[in-house]
């Protein structure tokens, strides 16, 4: 099933959440061989002063990467979100992500991130500014919130609304408040409840794991897509199974399961494509296709 987000289809409702340290472009691009339909940027700085330093460099790489580039943003002056926007789209974004939703001390005490939920004028400010710097290049906006900013205070649906109306093409709401960081359980009746509140696709993080909590979280939310942060580190099963589980029919769960069994081949003849190459492959070809030869007990062969 595929989503939609302004003229940008994305493959399925299983995404790979931005993480600051984690989600460079290799991790971003094993994900999405590993079933991942969407993959968000570790998130760049709008402060144009730190974009020639090695780090802000590295994060605006996107050689090699498959689309849609999604690349997320943080800041407080709707200006510098803007132009932060505007550098990364010439730098091969295809979608602009603004993050208000990291609850870290580093980030938070700037008022960026997460902080900005107990400012909802800056908020729509900063939206609303980069919006307009993406829509004449046809790169839709999105943004990424918490439920609150603590359990006294959780507000997602208030500012959701404007949002949407401000040109925000999808929502993502994790299900802790800023207050909890990542401790505690995520809830998701406050998602349910933004999910009601709006007309564009939202999407449901924080503490899926497995398929079955995948599966559990889409029905309870009604959200249009899930996204698995960090349980997608040091385990490759999380995409591809989460997948197969949502596959609707029966037969095409088991022409999956066959695809990403294991391979006890010591060899591969060059009539099959390996869709998720372990270390022991020798040699890829230089090919969009993802053609692998002469691998050595390599897994999840596909027929070309």
């Amino acid at each position: 099933m595929t989503l939609q987000i302004g003229n940008i289809a994305l493959e399925n409702r299983l995404f790979a959440a931005p993480m600051a340290g984690v989600t460079d472009r290799p991790f971003r691009m094993l994900c999405r061989e590993l079933g991942a339909g969407y993959a968000v940027s570790e998130m760049v700085t709008s402060r144009k002063e730190l974009w020639g330093t090695l780090k802000t460099s590295r994060r605006a790489d996107h050689e090699g990467e498959p689309g849609p580039i999604a690349v997320q943003i943080a800041g407080t002056d709707a200006a510098m979100m803007a132009e932060a926007a505007q550098y990364n789209i010439e730098r091969g974004a295809q979608i602009i992500d603004i993050n208000m939703g990291c609850p870290a001390k580093k980030v938070c005490n700037k008022w960026a991130g997460s902080a900005l939920m107990r400012d909802e004028p800056l908020a729509l400010e900063i939206v609303e500014a980069v919006v307009a710097a993406a829509a004449p290049h046809g790169v839709p906006g999105t943004r990424k919130i918490r439920t609150g900013g603590s359990d006294a205070h959780r507000n997602a649906v208030g500012p959701a609304r404007p949002l949407a109306t401000a040109g925000v093409q999808m929502l993502t709401v994790h299900g802790r408040t800023r207050e909890q960081g990542y401790k505690g359980r995520a809830e998701y009746d406050t998602i349910a409840a933004v999910k009601a509140a709006v007309r564009i696709p939202v999407v449901a993080n924080g503490d899926i794991a497995s398929p079955e909590q995948a599966r559990d979280v889409l029905a309870r939310t009604g959200a249009d897509a899930v996204m698995i942060g960090r349980a997608a580190q040091g385990g490759r099963g999380s995409f591809v199974k989460s997948r197969i589980s949502l596959l609707p029919a029966r037969t095409s769960r088991r022409r999956s399961l066959q695809r990403y069994a294991a391979c006890s081949s010591t060899t591969c003849c060059s009539t099959t494509r390996c869709t998720a190459p372990t270390a022991a492959c020798e040699r890829r070809a230089s090919t969009s296709a993802g053609t692998f030869t002469r691998c050595r007990g390599a897994k999840n062969f596909e027929a070309a």
